[in-house]
C-alpha cells in the first residue's frame, strides 16, 4: 500500500450565517479546489465552527424549504437540533447524533434549535454534509435514519481512543449508516498521542475536518483545529496523529462520474431535471409543511 498524501490544508473562510441559527463555513463548494466535481460525491459542507448563541425564546433556525436530488447529513458535536419534514417525520438531534435525510424525489423540510435548549442557549457546533445521488436513485422515495450516538459503530484503538463509523467500514466494522453508493464517514476521536491508520482506494476523494484539538498527517503535516485536509487522489494509507485530545471528521467517498446540475436546494443531472424540480415544487407535489 502506497501513501495518500495531502494534496492541500485549507483554512476555514469568513462565516455566513444560514437562516439566524447556523453560523458556518463553507468548504464544499465555495472554496477554490473544493467544487462539486472534485468533491464528488461530496456536494456541499458546511460547518458550524464552536459559536455561543444566547437564550431565546423563539428558536432560531432555518424555515421550510425544499430539498431533491441528494441526502443531507447533520452531525452535532455540541448544541440540539429539532427538524420536521412534510412527509410527517421529525425529532431531535441531539450532541453526538446523527441524521441523515435522503431528500431524493422531494422534501419539505425546516430545523431550528431544540426548543428547550434554545431557552438556554450554549455552545453550538454542527457539520452538515450534502451526498450527491446516483442518477438512478434520485427520484426514489425519501427517507430518514436517525442514529443516536449510542447506536453508532465503534472501532476501539485502546489507549489511543476510537473511531465512529458512521457509513462505510473500518477495521471490518460496518458503519451505521446505508449508502447508495461507496461512501466512509467517521469520526476520529484520539487521545493526545493517538494515531489512527486509514484506507481508501486511490481513486476515492478523501478528506478531513479537524472539530477539535490538532493533527499531525502521515507525521508531517500539521492541521489545527477549523482547518481542511484535501487528499490527493493516489495511494491508499495515511495516518492521523493528535498533538492534543483530538476529533477529526473524515470523509472519503467513490466519485459517481455523472454530470451534477444544481441549483439552489436542487441538485441534479440536467438544465431539463432542475426545471421538473421546480414545476413540482410549485404544484404541490412535495407535499405541505407548515413553516
Amino acid at each position: 500500500m502506497t501513501t495518500k498524501k495531502v494534496e492541500i490544508v485549507i483554512s476555514p473562510k469568513p462565516a455566513h450565517f444560514v437562516g439566524d441559527g447556523f453560523r458556518v463555513h463553507n468548504f464544499i463548494p465555495s472554496v477554490p479546489r473544493l467544487d462539486m466535481k472534485r468533491m464528488d460525491p461530496f456536494i456541499m459542507l458546511d460547518y458550524n465552527s464552536k459559536f455561543h448563541f444566547n437564550g431565546s425564546e423563539t428558536p432560531r433556525g432555518v424555515g421550510v424549504h425544499p430539498h431533491r436530488g441528494f441526502e443531507t447529513v447533520t452531525i452535532a458535536y455540541e448544541g440540539k437540533v429539532e427538524h420536521h419534514d412534510s412527509a410527517g417525520g421529525g425529532g431531535i438531534i441531539g450532541e453526538g447524533d446523527i441524521q441523515w435525510m435522503t431528500a431524493a424525489s422531494g422534501i419539505l423540510h425546516k430545523e431550528y434549535h431544540e426548543k428547550e435548549w434554545s431557552k438556554t442557549g450554549g455552545i453550538f457546533q454542527m457539520v452538515q454534509l450534502w451526498v450527491n445521488l446516483p442518477a438512478k436513485d434520485k427520484m426514489s422515495k425519501p427517507k430518514y435514519q436517525a442514529i443516536k450516538n449510542s447506536e453508532i459503530k465503534r472501532a476501539d484503538l485502546g489507549e489511543n481512543g476510537f473511531v465512529e463509523i458512521i457509513a462505510g467500514e473500518y477495521q471490518n466494522i460496518k458503519g451505521s449508516a446505508t449508502t447508495f453508493s461507496p461512501v466512509n464517514l467517521m469520526n476520529a476521536k484520539l487521545k493526545s498521542g493517538g494515531i489512527a491508520e486509514f484506507n481508501f482506494p486511490a481513486n476515492f476523494n478523501t478528506a478531513a475536518l479537524v472539530i477539535e484539538g490538532s493533527i499531525l498527517v502521515n507525521g508531517e503535516e500539521k492541521v489545527s483545529a477549523n482547518h481542511f485536509v484535501l487528499f490527493k487522489n493516489e495511494g491508499e494509507n495515511f495516518t492521523i496523529e493528535a498533538t492534543e485530545d483530538t476529533v477529526v471528521l473524515i470523509l472519503s467517498g467513490e466519485p459517481l462520474n455523472e454530470p451534477i446540475f444544481p441549483h439552489g436546494p436542487f441538485v441534479m443531472n440536467s438544465r431539463e431535471e432542475i426545471m421538473q424540480a421546480f414545476e413540482d415544487f410549485n404544484t404541490g407535489k412535495f407535499g405541505y409543511l407548515e413553516d
